[in-house]
């Protein structure tokens, strides 16, 4: 759910959205196609509870009509209690709070991949998987991002936060961290850089900017376009794939349609092996001498190829 200028930017940013999810549940091997849907509402200020309501419930009954072939879930704008309100018009919904069947909020589980991808990139780079004293900027400090500052200050790295809400600020002053804008977070002389807002961060303006080694967040279509990732690589910039980091939600979700029912303990243990995964990629990305991105893409085309071809008996 969010501000659109108009339908047709909503409907480049669902297109874009529901090709890396595509992406996403096919590098993560899981047994899902990729899906995205988006709610278009008006200007910050203008969207009243009642029409707030109102747009969940239509956007249940679309769910609805697609009877299984599309299974929603929290994502950027909606929460649980969202998930709640869709709940009444259609079944295919996950990220349910616990009490209702589900694993409520997702984004516990996808700060839990983000951490295993920063940390696998920090062994590739510097040697060492440890975040003790390792200087990490987070941009973005919603409900992911929020929860990654947490897990990083918790394992000893010195933070730099950001937000456009300046009132996240608070966060940094209990985490001990220091606080920057945005704008000065992408040329922030860092380690890590995680960018956990909006996507499209990265471009020909801001990429000559970067003074960091690693780029790992959770943000979806993190670089304007894929010739990005190769400017990155050209600056020396390990740049994770955002639609390898920010699986985490949907592995959770995976575990929460099981037949054998959800397992949290499961659940943990498969986000843990995102870090595997872009072990997995980076090997390949050298080997070809090519970039992350590439690499990533060609695994994700890979199992989509195979999934499409039928089996013969």
């Amino acid at each position: 759910m969010w501000v659109y200028e108009d339908s047709p930017a909503a409907l480049r940013d669902v297109l874009r959205l529901s090709r890396a999810m595509t992406f996403k549940a096919a590098v993560a091997n899981l047994p899902l196609g990729g899906g995205k849907g988006v709610i278009m509402v008006p200007a910050a200020g203008v969207l009243t509870r009642e029409r707030r309501h109102a747009a969940l419930l239509d956007f249940g009954d679309t769910v609805q009509a697609l009877a299984g072939r599309y299974i929603t879930a929290e994502d950027v704008g909606t929460s649980t209690r969202d998930m709640g309100v869709i709940a009444e018009r259609t079944r295919h919904v996950a990220g349910l709070p616990r009490a209702r069947g589900g694993s409520g909020d997702p984004s516990a589980f996808t700060a839990l991949g983000v951490e295993s991808a920063i940390r696998a990139c920090c062994e590739r780079i510097f040697g060492s998987s440890s975040l003790t004293r390792r200087r990490i900027c987070v941009i973005g400090l919603g409900h992911v991002g929020s929860k990654v500052a947490k897990r990083c200050a918790r394992a000893g790295a010195k933070l730099l936060l950001a937000d456009v809400d300046r009132a996240k600020r608070s966060l940094a002053d209990q985490l001990g961290a220091r606080w920057t804008t945005p704008g000065r977070a992408l040329a922030a002389d860092v380690d890590v850089l995680v960018p956990c807002a909006l996507g499209g961060l990265f471009d020909d303006d801001s990429v000559p900017r970067l003074r960091c080694r690693v780029i790992a967040g959770a943000a979806n279509n993190q670089l304007a376009n894929d010739h990005i990732g190769d400017l990155l690589a050209a600056r020396g910039v390990l740049w994770a794939p955002d639609f390898v980091v920010n699986a985490g939600g949907i592995i959770n979700i995976v575990e929460e349609l099981s037949d054998a029912g959800y397992d949290s303990g499961s659940a943990r243990r498969r986000v843990r092996g995102i870090g595997d995964t872009l072990n997995e990629i980076f090997d390949h990305a050298d080997s070809l001498g090519t970039t992350p991105l590439a690499a990533a893409m060609e695994l994700a085309r890979a199992r989509l190829s195979a999934a499409s071809t039928p089996e013969v008996a």
